[in-house]
């Protein structure tokens, strides 16, 4: 049976950042990496002057993620509680969360999501205003996303369950071959190689969902066998714990919200995007979808990583009585996700053409609106790197609440008000939306530091009903 890892409560705290922090962010860019092929297949293989095909990937994506990104935050309440009780060496308790979170993001994926999501996905299409020729990409590739996604949000559970116990390693291993078995899927199905036919924008999604069913099943098995610090239940009820789940759902709804409203504002800029003229709508939404979405998930992914370790890392000493160095270790976890993001920032500040040509946006208005975005990215990539690494730390010590304050002031009321400011006097502009996304992270990384400099959150009480 699995030991518990000490080194991530005691000893230096830069090595218990790093031993946690490294396999969890290198596996948010292996994750991240699927997604950037499936953009650069499409870009190649489905050509057209406004790269239509990568938008629709783009506004798809960022609809199902605002659909479904509520059932995350019982992934995260599961995540600040097995924290916890990893901090206590509590295997019982880690375990029975684990599989009551489970249990309900089955029958929420499989008969709520799946049916409702697939007559829904035409008119959340209409809602962000794509236009025709996107959304002849879009909408079959958000069903198939909707209807079969559910190994998809599995195995980020099981990632993130695996991670709080403290074990980053095998979700590192398991996301690796997830994404090898993604690449490769989606190449056939997306090309047309071999004797399969080439589907485009739907073999993208059918990679998306189809890999995550192995790791998912190696998953239960490595539970099932006792290998893993989570372990199997002693009875295997098909009915949730209430008990069990209003203590995750309390943690994690806040957090779900505060997903759902990042996403809503990503969603919106996609309105506000799709809306311009008809010469720009079109590349401004594909240099978004390339640039925001995928080339910025090289700050993003590692920065979504780093937040993950440092909300283990607070979780577990919180745990084992240690509050003080849980906040150090969310301080090392920002300069690392900082620095990171000042190297990245460089590479897009200088070669922002060749990053482009990548995903064929080689001619055509796509090429400076998508060198404008690029320069704005530079330097928002360092701020939200450092709020994010911020935000781990109070959502593992349970305090979701006002990181979802804070979501909704910056991304709705800034991000989106400058966009309304800008479009009811018809003065906006792409770069005036880039200019919008840079502020709302400078806002939301000053209040974050401001509630991380307090301390009642780090005394949040986090407890099953006995």
């Amino acid at each position: 049976m699995r030991k518990f890892d000490d080194e991530l409560v005691s000893g230096n705290i830069v090595w218990s950042v790093w031993k946690l922090a490294w396999p969890v962010t290198l596996l948010n860019l292996v994750n991240g990496l699927h997604g950037m092929v499936d953009h650069i297949l499409v870009g190649h293989y489905i050509a057209s002057e406004s790269n239509a095909a990568n938008a629709a990937i783009g506004v798809a994506w960022q609809v199902f993620l605002v659909i479904v990104v509520f059932i995350a935050s019982l992934f995260h309440g599961m995540n600040v509680l097995i924290s916890r009780y990893a901090g206590r060496q509590d295997r019982e308790n880690m375990s029975r969360v684990a599989y009551e979170a489970f249990l309900a993001s089955v029958y929420i994926l499989v008969f709520i999501v799946a049916p409702a999501g697939y007559f829904l996905a035409p008119h959340l299409l209409d809602l962000v205003e794509a236009p025709p020729e996107v959304q002849v990409h879009a909408l079959p590739y958000l069903r198939v996303l909707f209807v079969f996604g559910a190994p998809l949000f599995l195995s980020f559970m099981f990632t993130g369950a695996f991670q709080a116990t403290g074990d980053a390693k095998t979700p590192l291993v398991l996301g690796i071959l997830a994404t090898f078995l993604n690449v490769g899927i989606s190449a056939v199905l997306i090309t047309g190689a071999g004797p399969f036919p080439a589907l485009g924008a739907v073999g993208a999604a059918l990679g998306t969902v189809l890999a995550p069913l192995f790791t998912v099943s190696i998953s239960i098995a490595l539970v099932l066998r006792r290998k893993m610090l989570i372990l199997p239940p002693a009875e295997y009820n098909l009915v949730p714990d209430l008990a069990t789940m209003k203590v995750i759902a309390r943690i994690g709804i806040p957090t779900g919200i505060q997903g759902v409203l990042l996403n809503i504002g990503g969603t919106l800029v996609m309105r506000f995007l799709g809306a311009m003229e008809a010469g720009i709508s079109a590349p401004a939404l594909a240099a978004y979808t390339i640039c925001y979405a995928q080339l910025f998930s090289l700050i993003t992914w590692t920065s979504f990583g780093l937040r993950a370790a440092a909300g283990t890392l607070m979780g577990q000493n919180i745990g084992a009585g240690k509050h003080e160095r849980g906040k150090s270790a969310v301080r090392v976890a920002a300069t690392f996700g900082g620095a990171w993001a000042v190297l990245v920032g460089a590479v897009f500040w200088c070669f922002p053409t060749e990053l482009l040509a990548i995903f064929g946006a080689t001619h055509g208005p796509i090429v400076a609106i998508g060198v404008s975005l690029l320069q704005y990215l530079t330097f928002s990539g360092v701020v939200i790197a450092v709020a994010l690494a911020l935000t781990g730390g109070l959502q593992g010590a349970g305090e979701t609440k006002l990181p979802m304050y804070i979501a909704f002031l910056t991304q709705i009321v800034v991000l989106l008000g400058i966009c309304w400011w800008y479009q009811w006097h018809q003065a906006l502009t792409p770069q005036r939306v880039w200019m919008a996304i840079l502020i709302s992270h400078l806002s939301r990384l000053f209040l974050t530091w401001l509630v991380f400099r307090t301390e009642k959150w780090a005394h949040t009480v986090v407890e099953l009903d006995d």
